[in-house]
């Protein structure tokens, strides 16, 4: 299916995945509207986890908690199903990634406590109607992602290092970039590192972890921000029994409106 027929409300995108014919990212899906990132933990891990989300709020802003055992996220997308309205699912067992699929129905507990956090797509309109270009659009490709040398807050069983996503800008819109995002604190909101990527860790930027190269040009600076794909990281680094996310670029297509998140 291409992207160009997509329909463009939530609603009809999520149903769409559930059908299985949308398995794909869904960058630049549901203009918009906020997407999110899912993340899936048993009720004994709950807390700790809602936790780490209080601690980090950049990388982990929390748009909905679910009841135990509840798939639905009633106040972002009423009669959604978290089971099968993403694209793609990863399940991490003590620190290992065992599977990816696209509907955990079968895998499904009553004592599963889901997180739906920010997503910077969801700053993205607010870039381009700043205007702020963003290349890994034009491209058609997923924004690039980074594993830093900096620390999460430490909250219980979780711990594990801070992930981002990276775009360039010119140097001349850097300062609209921040002001831009920074109404976005339920999205990620400001960049948290602008400039040399060594100095939080990364030592080559045409191979990040997930999503695609993004070359810098020149009269361009790298711009990174917290990136919700942390808990991932985090799941391999504390090594929990069970837990279950989205895949990078694969989000929740939430019914909330990006504006509705901004703040002045």
């Amino acid at each position: 299916m291409d992207r160009a027929t997509l329909p463009k409300e939530p609603r009809a995108l999520r149903a769409l995945v559930r059908a299985g014919e949308w398995q794909t990212t869904t960058e630049g899906l549901a203009p918009g509207y906020v997407q999110a990132n899912l993340a899936i933990v048993p009720k004994d891990l709950a807390f700790d986890f809602l936790l780490f989300c209080q601690r980090n709020p950049q990388p982990c802003p929390v748009l909905e908690v679910m009841e135990a055992g509840s798939p639905e996220p009633r106040q972002t997308a009423p009669g959604a199903d978290l089971r099968s309205d993403v694209p793609r699912y990863r399940v991490y067992e003590h620190g290992e990634l065992v599977a990816e699929v696209t509907d955990i129905g079968d895998r499904w507990q009553e004592d599963f406590v889901s997180f739906l956090l920010g997503c910077s797509f969801s700053f993205e309109s607010a870039m381009l109607a700043a205007g702020i270009p963003l290349r890994h659009l034009q491209a058609g490709h997923d924004v690039p992602v980074y594993v830093t040398n900096r620390d999460t807050v430490t909250a219980g069983a979780f711990a594990g290092p801070l992930v981002v996503s990276m775009r360039p800008v010119h140097h001349s819109q850097v300062v609209r970039a921040v002001q831009t995002t920074s109404r976005f604190p339920g999205v990620h909101g400001a960049p948290v590192h602008i400039g040399d990527p060594a100095e939080i860790g990364i030592t080559d930027l045409d191979s990040p972890q997930w999503g695609a190269r993004t070359a810098v040009r020149e009269g361009e600076v790298p711009v990174f921000w917290a990136c919700g794909v942390t808990p991932q990281a985090v799941a391999l680094a504390s090594k929990p029994p069970l837990m279950i996310t989205h895949a990078a670029g694969h989000m929740f297509l939430t019914d909330l409106e990006d504006a509705h998140l901004a703040v002045l």
